[in-house]
C-alpha cells in the first residue's frame, strides 16, 4: 500500500516470535524469486506433497539441503522423483544469519541448512503444524514474496486459541525462536492478486530457512 494510517513497524507477536515488514529490499527479492524458479525446475523441483493420511497439501513445495516430507528429512526426494535433493546454498544461511542479528539481536550459532519454499496459488492454504521434526532448536526464519496472507501464530500446546493473525506481504520477515520455536502456526488466506506488479509473481512464495542440527554424514 502506497499509504498507511498505521505505518507497520516491528512488532513483537510473542516472546521470541519477531515480525519485521519490508526486511527484503527489492532488489533482494527479485534475486531470489529468480533463484526459486531456477530451484523448483526438476528434477528434485516444486511437488505436491502427499500426507501419510493420503491427502495433498495443497502448497506446492521445492527443499534444498535436507528433504523434508511427513514427517522426517531425507537427502533424496523420496517422495517424489527420488533425485537428490538441491544443495542449500551459503548465501541463503548468511541470510538467515542475518534475519535472527536483525529480528532477536543476537547472531545465532547455529548452521543454517535447511530451506523449505512453499508456492501458494490463489486457493493454497496451510494448516496449523509445528516445525518440530529438526534436532536443533535454532530459531526458524520466514520470508515472504508475491500475494499477501494471513499468517496465524498460535501456542506451543495445541492447534487453537489463543492464535495471533498477521498480515505477511512481499519482502516481509518473520522469525520465531526461543519458547516459541515450537508454536502452531499456519496459513488460512492468501489474497490473490495482491503482489506487487514489479515483482512478476502470480502467487506467494515463503522461504523458511532451518538449522538441521543433524551430525554431518561421512566423507
Amino acid at each position: 500500500m502506497d499509504a498507511e494510517l498505521f505505518p507497520r513497524g516491528r512488532r513483537e507477536i510473542a516472546p521470541g516470535a519477531v515480525h519485521l515488514p519490508d526486511w527484503l529490499d527489492a532488489g533482494r527479492r527479485r534475486h531470489l524469486l529468480e533463484a526459486c524458479r531456477g530451484w523448483a525446475r526438476p528434477p528434485a523441483g516444486l511437488r505436491t506433497v502427499r500426507t501419510p493420511g493420503g491427502g495433498t497439501m495443497t502448497a506446492r513445495q521445492v527443499c534444498l539441503g535436507w528433504h523434508w516430507y511427513p514427517y522426517g528429512y531425507a537427502r533424496t526426494v523420496v517422495d517424489g522423483d527420488g533425485a537428490p535433493v538441491k544443495p542449500f546454498p551459503g548465501r541463503l544461511g548468511e541470510l538467515a544469519r542475518e534475519a535472527v542479528t536483525d529480528a532477536l539481536g543476537a547472531d545465532p550459532s547455529a548452521v543454517y541448512d535447511i530451506a523449505l519454499i512453499n508456492f501458494y496459488g490463489a486457493d493454497a492454504r496451510m494448516g496449523m503444524h509445528r516445525d518440530g521434526d529438526e534436532a536443533s532448536d535454532a530459531p526458524v526464519v520466514s520470508l515472504s514474496l508475491g500475494d499477501t496472507c494471513v499468517f496465524r501464530f498460535g501456542n506451543t500446546e495445541s492447534r487453537t486459541r489463543p492464535y495471533t493473525d498477521i498480515e505477511l506481504r512481499s519482502g516481509d520477515l518473520f522469525v520465531f525462536g526461543g519458547p516459541s520455536r515450537l508454536a502452531y502456526h499456519g496459513v488460512p488466506k492468501v489474497y490473490a492478486g495482491t503482489a506487487p506488479t514489479e515483482l512478476g509473481l502470480t502467487g506467494r512464495l515463503n522461504l523458511t530457512l532451518r538449522a538441521s542440527g543433524f551430525p554431518p554424514e561421512p566423507v
